[in-house]
C-alpha cells in the first residue's frame, strides 16, 4: 500500500487527474441537491417580479456597484435580526438575477431598507450622502438625477427574464415604456430601494 501510494505521489499527471475527479465528485454532491432545492423554492406571499421602474432601479444598483459595499442578506444571528429585522429567506429573492446577497458591509445591509426613510431622504442621500449622514464615506451619484430611463431597454430586459421563467405578462412588458416615461435613474433607484424587504416576515 505504501509503495503504491509513493508511486502515485511521484506520478504528478495521474495525481492531478485523481484530485480533479475527487473535487468534481465532491462538488457535484454539494451542488446538485441545491439545484433541485432552488427549483422547489416558492416566492413568499406577495413577492412578484419587479415592476418596470424597480427593475430599472435594480439595474442601476448593479451597474453602479452598490453591492460592493452593501449586502442584502440578514443572517440568522441575533445581533443582525435586532438591527435589521427578520433574517432573509430564499423566497424573497426568487426573482433576483443575479442575487445581491453579498457579504461585505462597508455600508449597512439594505435587505430591509424599504420604507425606513422617505423618498426625499433617499434622493438627498444618493446625490450627496454627507448631507444626511455627515460621517458617510459613500460616494455621491449626482448623474443619476440627469440620466433619463430608456423604456425600450427596460422592456427588452423584462422580455429576456420572462424567457428565463419570471412570470411577466405580455401586458406588463407592453406597459414598461409608459411606466418609466420621463423618469430618471434616480427615480428608479429610489423605487428599487423602497421595495426592498416589503414582503419580509415581521418580527425576528
Amino acid at each position: 500500500m505504501g509503495i503504491a501510494h509513493e508511486k502515485l505521489e511521484k506520478n504528478i499527471g495521474l495525481l492531478a487527474v485523481l484530485v480533479a475527479v475527487a473535487v468534481s465528485i465532491g462538488g457535484l454532491a454539494e451542488i446538485v441537491p441545491l439545484m433541485f432545492q432552488a427549483e422547489a423554492i416558492k416566492p413568499l406571499p406577495g413577492v412578484k417580479p419587479y415592476p418596470a421602474l424597480e427593475l430599472a432601479g435594480r439595474d442601476v444598483y448593479v451597474r453602479e456597484g452598490c453591492y460592493n459595499c452593501h449586502s442584502q442578506m440578514v443572517r440568522t444571528l441575533r445581533f443582525e435580526t435586532e438591527r435589521y429585522g427578520h433574517y432573509s429567506l430564499a423566497g424573497e429573492s426568487v426573482y433576483d438575477r443575479p442575487f445581491q446577497w453579498g457579504s461585505k458591509r462597508t455600508g449597512p445591509d439594505l435587505a430591509r431598507v424599504g420604507g425606513r426613510y422617505s423618498d426625499d431622504w433617499h434622493r438627498v442621500h444618493l446625490l450627496n450622502p454627507r448631507d444626511v449622514v455627515p460621517e458617510s464615506n459613500m460616494p455621491a451619484f449626482p448623474w443619476l438625477a440627469k440620466n433619463k430611463l430608456d423604456g425600450a431597454t427596460v422592456q427588452s430586459h423584462m422580455r429576456a427574464i420572462q424567457r428565463l421563467g419570471d412570470p411577466y405578462t405580455d401586458a406588463d412588458i407592453a406597459g414598461a415604456p409608459a411606466a418609466v416615461d420621463g423618469k430618471t435613474e434616480l427615480d428608479a433607484l429610489v423605487a428599487y430601494l423602497q421595495g426592498l424587504g416589503k414582503h419580509a416576515p415581521r418580527g425576528n
